[in-house]
This record gives C-alpha cells, sequence and structure tokens, in this order.
C-alpha cells in the first residue's frame, strides 16, 4: 500500500515566504485570517482528541467539587435587601430584591440567562439602582470588544428601554433617581470622554472630556452619596474632578491640577476629604482638605518605608485603609476612627485569621454602618463573608464557598519562599501542595506569573487548581517585580527600562523552587495571561529548556509592533508602562525583550496559546504570530498549538461553564506536557 502523504500544518499552509513575520495576520477581514484561525483550531482539537477523556475528567471534577447552585451574600440597602442566585445549570446569575423584613415578596431585577439566549457572548458591565430604588439601570456587551449599551428598567411597572449604546462598561446614578453618567470611547477605544443621561428628559450631554491620549477617564460616586467622581488618570499622574451629586449637571470642580508622576485619590466625610497622593511620598501618604477647599492637604498619615498605602474607605465614623508590607508582601486593614473634631480616638489593625491571607472590605454601601463586611481567602482558605461589629468584636460567618469532594482546604499547605534575583533582590515565591507531600519533592509543579501595572497576586483560592493538586502537583505563584506585591517599589523596579527585572525574577523562582527540592526541574509548566503572557514569553526566550511546557492565554507578545502602533487600543497609554518606540533608546530596550522579536531556533517546550477574535486589548494576532513563527523551528521539543475563541474577548468565554471547560483544557494539555496524562498515540 502506498504511503500517505504527511498532512500540512496550517503553519506550513499559510506561510508567505515574502512575510516570514506572519504581520498579513493583522488584516482582519482578509478572507484568509478567519481560514487560518479555523485551521487552526481544527488542528488543535484533534491534537486534544486524544486526551478528551483527560480533558472531561478535569472539568466534571471540577464541577464534583463546586456548588453550582450559588446563592450571593444578600445586601441591605434602604428599602430593599439585594441578592444575586445562579442555578445548578446556568451559565449566568440572576439578579433578586425583596423589601427589608419581607423576604416572602421577592421581586426579579434582572435575568441574565434569559437576556444571554441566542447571543454567544455576554458580559455585564455595570449594574446600579437609584437612589430611591425605583429604577435599575446596567450594561450589556453582547459581542466581546467591550463596547456596552446601556439598559433602564422602571421596578414598578417593569417598563424596560435602552437608552445609548457603545459606551464603556461604568454608570453611575446621581442623587436626583433621573441622572445617569457613564463614559464614551475615543476612536482608539480610550475612555475619553463623561456624559449625563436624564432618562425622564430623554436627553444626554458630554460633561467633561480628557484630550491628553495618555489619560483615561473613569468615574464614581462616594459612599456618603454627597459627591461625584470624575477621576482622569495615565498610568504615572492623575487628576480629579468634583460634581455635587445632587447637581449632576453642574460644571466639574477639578481638585488640583495634574503634575507629572504625582497620583493621587480621594474619599469624603462631612466637612473633610481624604487624599491619598505620592506628592513627595512614594509610598503614597494621607493627607486630609477641608471641603470648601479640596486643594489644601494637610498630612494625617505619614508617609512611611517600608509601608505603601494602597486604598483607603471612608465611613461617617472614620477610615477603613489598607497597607501593604513591603517586607512581607502582605495588606493590612487599618482601622481609624475619628471624632466629631476630626481626631483620631481608635487606630488599630484588623485581625489576620491566618498567615499569607487576603482580606478585603466586601460590599459596603451605607456610610454609618458600624457592621464591616469581610471577604477573606487564601491559597489554602476558601472565599468567606464576614460581618465584623466594630463595637462588640463580634465575627459571624456569613457564608463560605462550598468545597466538595476528596481534597478539603485543610489538607493542603501553603507556604512562602524567597528566590535570590540576578541582582541579589529577594523574589517571593507562594507554593501550594498537599500537607501529605510537604518534604516529599521533587513534585511536578506549574509555575504562575503576570508582574505588570502593579497588579498584585495576592493568595487566591481556586476550586480548578484542587484538581491538579490533587494529582501530586505544586502549584507556585512568582511575585515578580512590575507587580504590586512589595508595595510600590516593587512596581517601580518592574517597569521601564527595568522590566528586564520581571524575566529574571520569573526565571530565578523556578530555579529557587528546583534548589529547595520542591520541583522536579523536568516537569515544570509555566503559564500566564495577557502581559503574564509576555512575562512567560520573554522568559522562554531567555531560557527555553527551563521549562517543560508553557500556556500562554492572549499573550502580549507583539510588544514593539504594537507599541509602535498609537491607532490600537490601549497603545498610547501604555507609554508610561514600557515607554514610547518613538525614542531610539526606548524602542532598543523594547526590542530587547519583546518575544516575538527575540525568536530564535531554540529548544522550545510545548506550548499551547489561546487568543480571542474580539479581544481589544491584545489582538488576536499576537499568539498567531507566535503560533506560526514558533512552528517553522527545528529545535522545538513538543508541538505549538493555537486555540482562538471566534466568540468572547479578552476574558475568554463569558459563560462559567464554558470558561470551566476551557481551563479543564489547559490543564490537561499541563497534565500531558508533565508526564501525567496520555494522549494514547504515538508522540
Amino acid at each position: 500500500m502506498k504511503a500517505q502523504p504527511a498532512t500540512r500544518s496550517p503553519a506550513q499552509l499559510f506561510y508567505r515566504s515574502d512575510d516570514p513575520d506572519w504581520h498579513w495576520l493583522e488584516q482582519r477581514d482578509h478572507p484568509d485570517v478567519e481560514a487560518f484561525l479555523v485551521a487552526t483550531n481544527a488542528e488543535s482539537d484533534a491534537w486534544f482528541e486524544p486526551l478528551e477523556a483527560t480533558v472531561d475528567h478535569l472539568y466534571r471534577g471540577h464541577l464534583a467539587r463546586r456548588e453550582l447552585a450559588v446563592k450571593g451574600v444578600p445586601s441591605p440597602l434602604d428599602t430593599h435587601v439585594y441578592w444575586s442566585d445562579t442555578a445548578a445549570d446556568a451559565e449566568y446569575p440572576v439578579w433578586w430584591r425583596h423589601p427589608i423584613g419581607e423576604p416572602d415578596a421577592s421581586q426579579c431585577l434582572l435575568d441574565l440567562p434569559a437576556l444571554a439566549q441566542g447571543e454567544d457572548f455576554i458580559e455585564l458591565g455595570d449594574m446600579a439602582v437609584s437612589p430611591s430604588e425605583r429604577y435599575l439601570a446596567w450594561t450589556l456587551d453582547t459581542q466581546g470588544n467591550e463596547y456596552f449599551d446601556l439598559y433602564l428598567r422602571d421596578l414598578e411597572s417593569g417598563e424596560t428601554r435602552r437608552l445609548t449604546t457603545d459606551i464603556g462598561p461604568e454608570v453611575v446614578w446621581a442623587e436626583d433617581d433621573d441622572t445617569l453618567l457613564f463614559t464614551r470611547y475615543d476612536e482608539t477605544q480610550r475612555p475619553a470622554t463623561v456624559w449625563w443621561l436624564s432618562h425622564a428628559r430623554n436627553e444626554e450631554q458630554c460633561l467633561f472630556e480628557e484630550s491628553d491620549p495618555e489619560f483615561w477617564v473613569g468615574i464614581d460616586k462616594l459612599r456618603s452619596r454627597q459627591w461625584l467622581l470624575i477621576d482622569t488618570a495615565s498610568k504615572t499622574s492623575s487628576e480629579t474632578y468634583l460634581v455635587p451629586a445632587g447637581a449632576p449637571t453642574t460644571a466639574p470642580r477639578c481638585v488640583r491640577p495634574r503634575r507629572p508622576g504625582v497620583e493621587y485619590s480621594l474619599d469624603h466625610r462631612p466637612g473633610r476629604f481624604y487624599i491619598l497622593h505620592n506628592e513627595a511620598a512614594p509610598h503614597f501618604e494621607l493627607a486630609v482638605a477641608p471641603e470648601a477647599d479640596p486643594a489644601a492637604w494637610t498630612p494625617f498619615i505619614a508617609h512611611r518605608d517600608g509601608v505603601t498605602l494602597d486604598g483607603m474607605d471612608c465611613f461617617d465614623w472614620g477610615i477603613m485603609l489598607a497597607e501593604r508590607d513591603h517586607s512581607q508582601a502582605q495588606v493590612y486593614l487599618r482601622r481609624i476612627e475619628l471624632d466629631d473634631t476630626h481626631q483620631t480616638h481608635h487606630d488599630s489593625y484588623l485581625a489576620l485569621p491566618s498567615p499569607l491571607c487576603h482580606q478585603s472590605l466586601a460590599d459596603m454601601p451605607h456610610f454609618d454602618s458600624r457592621v464591616l463586611r469581610l471577604r477573606e481567602e487564601s491559597f489554602t482558605i476558601a472565599p468567606r463573608w464576614i460581618s465584623l461589629d466594630l463595637d462588640s468584636g463580634k465575627r459571624t460567618v456569613l457564608k463560605t464557598q462550598t468545597v466538595h469532594g476528596d481534597l478539603q482546604p485543610d489538607d493542603l499547605h501553603c507556604e512562602r519562599v524567597w528566590a535570590e534575583g540576578h541582582d541579589g533582590e529577594q523574589i517571593p515565591v507562594s507554593v501550594v501542595i498537599r500537607k501529605d507531600l510537604v518534604g516529599k519533592g521533587p513534585l511536578p509543579t506549574l509555575l504562575y506569573g503576570y508582574g505588570a501595572y502593579g497588579e498584585v497576586l495576592d493568595p487566591w483560592f481556586s476550586i480548578a487548581r484542587l484538581e491538579l493538586l490533587s494529582r501530586g502537583m505544586a502549584f507556585a505563584v512568582a511575585h515578580v517585580r512590575g507587580g504590586g506585591d512589595r508595595g510600590e517599589p516593587w512596581y517601580l523596579a518592574g517597569k521601564l527600562e527595568h522590566k528586564q527585572n520581571s524575566f529574571h525574577d520569573f526565571l530565578a523562582a523556578r530555579h529557587a523552587l528546583v534548589n529547595q527540592g520542591i520541583s522536579d526541574p523536568t516537569r515544570i509548566a509555566a503559564y500566564g495571561a495577557s502581559a503574564g503572557g509576555l512575562l512567560v514569553g520573554a522568559s522562554l526566550n531567555m531560557e527555553p529548556e527551563a521549562f517543560s511546557a508553557a500556556v500562554l492565554d492572549v499573550p502580549f507578545v507583539d510588544v514593539l509592533r504594537t507599541m509602535e502602533n498609537p491607532a490600537l487600543p490601549l497603545t498610547t497609554a501604555e507609554y508610561s508602562e514600557w515607554g514610547n518606540p518613538d525614542e531610539p533608546d526606548v524602542r532598543q530596550r523594547i526590542e530587547a525583550y519583546s518575544p516575538l522579536d527575540n525568536i530564535e531556533d531554540l529548544p522550545y517546550p510545548p506550548v499551547f496559546l489561546q487568543g480571542s477574535w474580539h479581544d481589544t486589548r491584545v489582538p488576536y494576532w499576537e499568539p498567531a504570530k507566535l503560533y506560526g513563527r514558533l512552528n517553522h523551528l527545528s529545535a522545538l521539543r513538543g508541538p505549538v498549538l493555537l486555540r482562538t475563541d471566534m466568540t468572547s474577548g479578552h476574558g475568554g468565554a463569558s459563560g462559567r461553564f464554558a470558561a470551566w471547560k476551557d481551563g479543564a483544557r489547559q490543564d490537561a494539555f499541563i497534565l500531558w506536557a508533565l508526564g501525567m496524562a496520555s494522549r494514547h498515540v504515538s508522540e
């Protein structure tokens, strides 16, 4: 019998010798682009077919461990109690309410499963109840491109209207029960303007416009309900405008004009504004100003070395302040109670239930509440919601996420190890394993990283992660520079000209796990999404043999070319994060680490790439180009696969079951690459 010719891969079929960099993929409307993505999806599906039993086992195992029917923690406003309810078989929640004291008089506010019928994608951007609680406003995206439509429902009559289209996700009520505030984008999808809309008069008007392409606008209403805020900010500077909540068409008043490198935010108690700022205070300090003169800042909580002030929430009794300890990479909540003269009469930190725990304020709409709502979780504590009575000190558990199955949170062990960076810096690495495996390494390991924009990877619990841990894996998080895990200095040490620190830190974390006997050097997989994909992609270029596999989800890997194109969403706003390549030294710096600009014929491990057709943050062509270029190397140690979700955006599938199935597919790839699952075919 004559041998059949080998099937050519999409990387071969669609290769263009005159464009070896695959830039033609940026032509979204060209028929070959969609044909290529469909072909790579088919290739990926065919490769995964022998692993489908593993994917299904992981997926069903996840479902078996999770409480599928979920009721949210009820939250009272002035006249009603509100909560969400997700049916066991539903992709999306339904929102309900009942009058306070009348739990049997429930009313459905918003049925997202019903709205999702006939839609491939749906995302609720924001939802807000009017001050009288008669009207409900919400924003909805049905494309995945982060353009939202604004809807209004009269909760007395049930009448529902679409008020406007193609806006940002945020919506805020003024205090007049008629006026809504929202943002609109410019041509690069930058939130650039703030609008007010009167639903009674069917009238809308622009209230504020930001002309600087590096600044994005946002809106908020303070808990005191007396002020609306318009915040406009770049990555390094900010400016805030005040609008009376009872007079929302009033011209906005600037608190303090922007200055390069100065960021500030504010909250309100009657008679005073409290301002968190970094003017001459790199780790931020808290100032106070008279309500009549919000620019007259007086120090209240001084700047300190070793601590970054992460955020604040004002109440009529005082302030809750979030402080991040640099040495411990841990955030603490600080309660400051003030008397009628704004003098401190109580100052203490809330106790943490365990080390390496993330504690934050939960939904707290009432300005005068002396019962805090807290959310707590860690790598070994499932999320739980606590009420804390400030007067009695009593803690009451309102809800704990249920975990079913043989592996419970108490069966897990978490520890913090420290890796020595290339420059001697100490890099925190969080590790989670089963308790019965402590001291029994080296173990197959999944190393997770992000490290950009000052984002923090505080401890979080994951039911899906249990499927990997139950099979004897370790899960590790590299808290690299560029993130905010050790405060503001940690972020600054991993951006712009210091960006290479992030990649060195990720590799240092990998090597520390091996050197301390935790991880098997031949069985370590890396995972990164978005800017985490940049982190992993750059690390692979530096040391491809350090990893047995990599999963890059919507990865930002075409950094130089993206930053050279100011017409793309995000680009101009990102200059202060990565730099503007119009400057020769900046271009050289970015080109030195941009993953797509540093691919060589090296022994890259198996790589699974995921993209989204409607992604406006990281265009589909970035992972697609990486797929094309890697598949033309001869030294690859395994397959390079690409899967593009043709119905979603940057966040992936909108439904929870679809998202969990995507996660199971990624985990199956990791298990296969680490020798813990078989495809039952000749590799």
